[in-house]
């Protein structure tokens, strides 16, 4: 491990459907603030710093400096509240950023080494083979980001109790990720588990003609994979043409469909507009006129509609063209009440917030507010950000300021809140028993050699997307923005 890798990641990385962020230099401040006080901590515990970085303390210690630079830039909306003692005490490290919960990451990702995709789309192969985050002792470089690397990252160096694996927009003969290798490592985590640990979704390209036979794949998918949800992207398509949730040719057969078929929840990916696609169909306001008109079926918006180049502030409906209030205003518009049938999705959406405590905060809290306290799910994109450890620790910790809640009747992000988006709302929705799950979690095998692995844990701290804007053009480039 190098030596200025942090626990508590605030990188440029991003899942690949976002331009790298730049590192301000504020961030380089709060990253260079974390170094020197982890080398320096380390050496008054008198451990080596690579065992100080990978234990609580570690964290502790990085995000009070974040908190730090934040601070003394009027950064205040939110902070990471953990006592001063914790960078130093691992009892009061544990105090702040351990725990217990029932934690259901509802994104997850990863790519099948061996598949097809490999000779039918080899541009996207050899990006991931010169990636330098491809470099993890591999002989292949595509295998780090395995079924293999993916439990590593997920379940073993998370405190991760069960998840969704999810898809990318793409025709099955290209995707990364075939159905097959998806069921297969499901089968794998039951086989080490004691019970469902991992659900599936089903990638579903309605407006790929011919319709029909996208409608015959969700019917396989019924039949041969156990699928737990759709997943949709309505931006892509075809020469780059996206579509709407209620367009009468393309989205209501195939929400009329997952309705037929008994599969209620349809997860939809808005915000993060993706470069040479129309951003015509990547705001939310699509969402709200499907929910009123599908009252039964499970509307959960990945992403919650963030966009990267919109700081989040409070909700004004005046001020709705993009980012998170298209999806609030969508519901306003559509009378559907918080805790209805839409869900906000966190993946990729906490860690872009991770670096800025303020939107941060009006972004949890309006989200809380307006969607609701039991539609908040928790999500990581994952493996694309390496291990979400450090996204959990970084939500355990955060709080929204009282003066923000005062002033815009935001709910506290309190104990009982966090456990509701960590994994109990998620729970509800996918129909999962969460105190079942996780009371077989601690005794199946799977759970028995996360106990022996944490003896001496290995975290490798690294991130998996692209992390320049030269290598995100080179993966547009061999995509052609996506592969259809």
């Amino acid at each position: 491990m190098t030596d200025d890798r942090l626990p508590i990641k605030i990188d440029s990385t991003s899942n690949g459907e976002y331009r790298p962020l730049p590192v301000p230099k504020l961030l380089r401040k709060a990253h260079d603030l974390a170094n020197r006080r982890l080398t320096e901590n380390a050496r008054r515990t008198g451990i080596s710093r690579r065992a100080f970085v990978n234990g609580l303390c570690g964290a502790a210690t990085t995000l009070a400096a974040f908190n730090t630079v934040f601070a003394a830039r009027g950064n205040l909306g939110g902070r990471f509240a953990l006592p001063a003692e914790a960078a130093l005490d691992m009892a009061a490290a544990e105090d702040s950023l351990a725990g217990d919960e029932f934690i259901f990451d509802v994104q997850t990702h990863l790519i099948e080494p061996k598949g097809g995709w490999r000779q039918s789309n080899p541009g996207f192969e050899r990006i991931l083979r010169w990636w330098p985050q491809g470099d993890c002792g591999e002989s292949d470089p595509v295998d780090c980001y395995s079924a293999a690397h993916y439990l590593k990252e997920v379940f073993h160096d998370s405190d991760t109790t069960m998840a969704v694996l999810s898809f990318i927009p793409a025709p099955a003969d290209r995707n990364p990720l075939s159905m097959a290798e998806a069921a297969r490592t499901r089968d794998l985590v039951a086989a080490l588990g004691n019970g469902r640990r991992l659900l599936l979704h089903a990638m579903v390209l309605p407006n790929l003609p011919p319709l029909e036979s996208q409608l015959k794949r969700m019917e396989q998918a019924i039949e041969n994979w156990d699928i737990a949800a759709w997943k949709v992207y309505t931006q892509w398509g075809p020469r780059g043409i996206g579509w709407a949730l209620d367009d009468e040719d393309v989205g209501i057969p195939f929400i009329e469909k997952a309705r037929a078929l008994g599969v209620h929840n349809i997860c939809i990916h808005k915000g993060l507009t993706f470069p040479r696609l129309s951003p015509k169909f990547t705001d939310c306001a699509d969402v709200g006129r499907v929910a009123r008109r599908f009252p039964d079926m499970n509307f959960i918006v990945y992403h919650s509609g963030l966009e990267t180049d919109t700081r989040e502030g409070a909700y004004d409906p005046d001020n709705a063209a993009r980012g998170v209030n298209t999806l609030i205003k969508s519901l306003a518009d559509n009378g559907i009440a918080p805790n209805s049938n839409v869900y906000a999705e966190l993946g990729s959406t906490w860690r872009i917030l991770m670096r800025d405590p303020t939107a941060a905060a009006h972004t949890l809290g309006k989200l809380m507010k307006y969607v609701g306290r039991e539609r908040l799910l928790w999500g990581t994109d994952s493996i694309w950000y390496g291990s979400p450890q450090d996204q959990i620790q970084a939500f355990r910790a955060f709080e929204i300021s009282e003066q923000l809640r005062e002033q815009h009747g935001y709910p506290a992000l309190d104990a009982a809140q966090k456990a509701k988006v960590f994994g109990l709302n998620g729970a509800a929705v996918y129909g999962i028993e969460s105190g079942a799950v996780r009371r077989k979690a601690g005794l199946d095998p799977a759970g028995r050699l996360k106990a022996a692995y944490l003896e001496n844990p290995e975290p490798s701290h690294l991130t998996y997307g692209p992390r320049t804007d030269y290598e995100f053009d080179l993966l547009q480039d061999a995509r052609n923005g996506w592969p259809d």
